[in-house]
């Protein structure tokens, strides 16, 4: 099975292609903008030098948030249009499972914590073996201590010294997390993979996971 990774989410940008349990191709791009013009150059250089077309692809992976509003709706709509126009069935990976499966294991349990350009911080906790504990949330750093357990615990992502600032007072029971910080194509293909193996109906399209509301309004007219 031909399966294709695509993020946009985040302050990255990239693509991969899996088969048979192993990555064929993958690029990996850091930015804070310009996803629109680079996910799909992207994808189609993974396809090209794993000799596919996108007639040849099986399944289609994307993130779904939280992540940045723009980012995000470009990963969706692209992996969309590409499941739409091959009749590729799509699935969709959150964001902060992502970066926890790409971590080396803790033996403790962990929190992913994901930077949101505001005050807040996308968290969410997982055990030792990378199972969620709770669901994906925006918090204050300072607000966060109360949901993770007693005890030795992890912390991964990109904001991850936040937290460690904010809850300075725990840190001999905290440990940082060296892994990946950032979502990648890579990682979300395999998990995608995995789980449409065991369930080929999960293929619903899958919509943005949002945990905030968008920094943009539309201005207020009155009318006379």
């Amino acid at each position: 099975m031909n399966v294709l990774g695509i993020d946009s989410a985040t302050e990255a940008c990239s693509a991969a292609i899996w088969r048979d349990n192993a990555v064929i191709t993958h690029r990996f791009e850091t930015m804070r903008r310009g996803h629109a013009e680079v996910l799909m150059c992207l994808v189609k250089d993974v396809t090209q030098r794993a000799t596919l077309t996108f007639r040849d692809i099986d399944l289609i992976v994307t993130t779904v948030g939280p992540g940045g509003f723009t980012g995000l709706r470009i990963g969706l709509a692209s992996a969309r249009a590409l499941a739409l126009a091959g009749r590729i069935p799509i699935i969709g990976v959150t964001t902060l499972e992502a970066i926890a499966q790409a971590q080396s294991p803790a033996g403790k349990p962990f929190l992913i914590a994901l930077d949101s350009k505001r005050a807040d911080i996308y968290v969410q906790l997982f055990d030792d073996a990378k199972r969620p504990l709770c669901e994906p949330g925006a918090m204050l750093p300072s607000d966060i201590e109360p949901i993770l357990p007693s005890g030795p615990v992890a912390i991964g992502g990109n904001a991850s010294m936040a937290i460690l600032d904010a809850i300075s007072d725990r840190a001999p029971a905290l440990e940082r997390l060296i892994g990946p910080t950032l979502p990648d194509a890579a990682i979300i293909a395999a998990i995608g993979a995995a789980r449409y193996s065991k369930n080929p109906n999960l293929t619903a399209p899958p919509k943005p996971l949002y945990l905030r509301s968008p920094d943009a309004h539309l201005p207020t007219v009155q009318i006379q």
